[in-house]
């Protein structure tokens, strides 16, 4: 039986399409699961092309618009094939969701270079090239709405370990708040959503710290996410959303 694709409440996304990076699993997929359920076409970007195809097919057999593309975020060319393939395939790509991201633990003193910088391009360096990359198509056409998946490890605390992690996710509110600025006056909104703990997620964020006393859901920050593409945040850009069952209030 097939899976019904569901939202908590109503959005209209119909004739918009959207790019959700790392929309293979956890917050990315439910990311594109929702937007589509909302009416968007989707592009499911994934490093893992199983990933990829497996969520596409979840969103077709609802009877949405999907297509899965395996790219590499990190990569500037192939970011900029995967926009001119969804461009053909569904016109004006209204939306972007930069969901991928990577978590490397370790203490500072035994973080090696390549972790760190893998760190560093996955979580924030790829967020830019889509970001700088579709934005100018999205000005160009008239405006767009552009959410980034940080995270409370880096707005507003810290973590025990993960001292990439944490530079990454500040670096990508830092880089939401000035291309927010940058682009609202060409009509395209930029908000970022900081997951507390999360469950199926790598999260660093420990449980204890939550007043609400469990983990939230990849559903629970997605919803948040489609609110912010949605119309009704039309007055809502360079923010940085904590969802995190009250963590950061700590």
């Amino acid at each position: 039986m097939v899976q019904q694709l569901t939202a908590s409440f109503s959005v209209n996304l119909t004739g918009h399409a959207a790019l959700v990076t790392g929309a293979g699993e956890g917050i990315g997929r439910a990311a594109a699961l929702m937007l589509a359920q909302a009416g968007a076409a989707v592009i499911v970007n994934d490093l893992n092309p199983d990933r990829a195809d497996r969520v596409a097919e979840e969103i077709t057999a609802a009877g949405g618009r999907a297509l899965a593309w395996q790219a590499d975020v990190t990569n500037r060319f192939q970011v900029g094939s995967m926009i001119e393939r969804a461009r053909d395939e569904f016109g004006r790509i209204s939306i972007l969701v930069n969901a991928a991201g990577v978590y490397k633990i370790g203490v500072l003193d035994k973080l090696d270079e390549w972790e760190w910088e893998r760190i560093l391009h996955v979580n924030m360096t790829g967020a830019f090239y889509t970001t700088q990359l579709l934005s100018r198509v999205m000005i160009a056409e008239g405006g767009g709405v552009i959410v980034n998946v940080a995270s409370t490890a880096g707005h507003p605390g810290t973590i025990p370990m993960g001292a990439g992690y944490v530079a990454s996710k500040a670096g990508l509110i830092g880089l939401t708040k000035q291309t927010a600025r940058e682009l609202a006056p060409s009509g395209v909104r930029v908000n970022a959503v900081c997951p507390g703990h999360i469950t199926e997620e790598e999260s660093p964020i420990s449980i204890a710290q939550n007043p609400q006393g469990r983990m939230g859901s990849a559903d629970e920050v997605a919803n948040v996410v489609l609110f912010l593409c949605s119309d009704a945040a039309s007055f809502i850009t360079g923010q940085a959303i904590n969802v995190d069952g009250g963590e950061s209030m700590l």
